[in-house]
């Protein structure tokens, strides 16, 4: 830690130095405020993002490391034996909801505005408006987040 901290000192040292050097006396002198505050944020996110990549990469090798089974690679047991999400086609029939209805229904989970999903499906956005309120009654939501939390409950959503 003693190490990052000196690297930081030096290289805002540089960074003053070379301010002084090239004669932006005057510059420094007005904006000195908005200068230093730009370093100070400059380290702080420099800080976060190497303290974020810490932390995630600690985190995936921690996750990596706890395969028990012999002779199967590592991150191979996590992923063993999961199927990808089906919707069930039994209750989606009993709802009556289309297959575009669903496609709408996916989007919205994936937190599209009826704009982008009019763009992605290539039709207009009062047909996408038409499609997510027949969505919302035949699932009986009245609101969007309701109908994404509804879709899952009924096995329609992953």
């Amino acid at each position: 830690m003693k190490r990052h901290v000196l690297i930081y000192g030096l290289i805002a040292g540089v960074l003053i130095a070379a301010l002084n050097l090239i004669q932006y006396r005057y510059l420094v002198i007005e904006h000195s405020v908005e200068i230093y505050g730009g370093l100070v944020a400059a380290v702080f996110s420099a800080v976060g993002i190497w303290l974020g990549l810490r932390i995630t990469t600690r985190g995936r090798v921690e996750a990596a490391s706890g395969n028990s089974e012999p002779g199967v690679a590592r991150g191979a047991s996590a992923n063993a034996g999961v199927q990808p999400f089906e919707p069930d086609e039994m209750r989606r029939e009993d709802l009556r909801i289309t297959p575009r209805e669903l496609e709408i229904l996916n989007l919205i989970a994936q937190g599209m505005s009826n704009r982008e999903i009019a763009d992605r499906l290539f039709v207009s956005e009062n047909t996408v408006k038409t499609h997510s309120s027949r969505v919302f009654d035949k699932l009986g939501a009245k609101r969007r987040t309701q109908a994404v939390r509804l879709g899952k409950e009924f096995g329609l959503l992953p």
